[in-house]
């Protein structure tokens, strides 16, 4: 009894003791990636990217358009046509379907190889942004916005990180 009396006592004095270091603690909460997104780096790749895969994307955007019209005719046409007929339109059906899954495919591996082209650039520029501004305001702990519930805006470093991001070209 006298222990656990002992142990509650000391619990007690150990809490109060590191109450005022942490009251004294500076804290700042971080959007790693919104930091990323908002840059101006990632704007001009996005905008970059949209002139690069604009061409395909198009292409896609035309062959599903195309796949959806023989779709809508077989639905509506298909107890009019003849079987030749209607067997010709299924198998353009398939083709066009097949031509959007390469190409959709095509696509998507070549915006991912050029996202992680982007990323391994912008990477080091954003974890320098991110070291400056930690070491300019002597945070003891800076936590992941994910992490967080709510915060205030005092708190929040990203937009200061953002901001020397965009400086350091």
């Amino acid at each position: 009894m006298v222990r656990k009396f002992i142990n509650v006592a000391l619990m007690s004095v150990l809490a109060l003791a590191c109450f005022p270091a942490a009251a004294q603690m500076k804290i700042a909460v971080l959007d790693y990636q919104m930091a990323l997104l908002e840059s101006d780096a990632a704007k001009r790749y996005s905008v970059d990217a949209e002139k690069k895969f604009g061409t395909q994307l198009q292409r896609l955007r035309n062959l599903e358009a195309e796949a959806k019209r023989l779709q809508e005719r077989m639905a509506q046409d298909g107890e009019k046509l003849g079987q030749t007929e209607l067997e010709k339109l299924e198998l353009e059906f398939r083709q066009k379907a097949r031509e959007f899954q390469t190409q959709s495919k095509e696509l998507n591996e070549s915006k991912a190889v050029a996202d992680r082209e982007m990323l391994e650039t912008l990477k080091p520029k954003l974890d320098a942004a991110v070291e400056t501004v930690l070491k300019a305001g002597e945070y003891d702990l800076v936590l992941d916005r994910s992490a967080v519930v709510e915060v205030k805006p005092e708190f929040d470093i990203t937009r200061q990180v953002i901001e020397r991001l965009n400086s350091s070209r």
